[in-house]
């Protein structure tokens, strides 16, 4: 049994150690966001958050995953109130099959939430594990930017001025 938080809800999962963290979101706990594209950790379609990091899930294996906290899209927002970065996502018309924006908001929102000022340099360096066969990058890396105004003035506005 691997005891886990997904999207800040508890989770007693019994599967085989070697199961790919894709496999128990999608199979066991019914989160679809996450896709399945290559299995090789090689698309990006995949990637999830565990804690503040950016993770293939379809290569995570769940031994490794016991107590830890795993963030999905489902956990950045809802269709009645999305987050920053789903926001940012749907105005800039990101998607255009849409099959790899999960895994692109999820990287995406790993970088901001631990610097939202960050350059298009590293936003570009960043994202680079992560592919859009449909060639909607330039959507993408607009909408990144758009979350990361949004989650700066977000930040501004509920602590009054940065420190750290």
């Amino acid at each position: 049994m691997v005891s886990l938080i997904v999207n800040g809800t508890p989770h007693e999962v019994d599967a085989e150690p070697d199961t790919p963290l894709l496999y128990v979101l999608r199979d066991e706990l019914g989160l679809h966001g996450a896709k399945y594209g290559c299995g090789l950790g090689q698309c990006g379609a995949c990637t999830v958050m565990v804690g503040d990091e950016a993770v293939l899930s379809c290569v995570t294996p769940l031994l490794v995953m016991d107590g830890k906290a795993v963030t999905t899209v489902e956990g950045l927002g809802t269709i009645e109130a999305p987050g920053p970065m789903q926001e940012a996502f749907i105005a800039e018309q990101a998607a255009q099959c849409g099959y790899c924006i999960p895994g692109m908001m999820m990287r995406a929102q790993a970088l901001l939430q631990r610097d939202p000022g960050v350059s298009d340099e590293t936003i570009r360096a960043h994202m680079e594990p992560n592919l859009c066969r449909c060639g909607t990058h330039m959507r993408i890396l607009a909408a990144i930017r758009r979350a990361a105004d949004s989650m700066r003035t977000a930040g501004a506005g509920a602590t009054g001025s940065r420190t750290g």
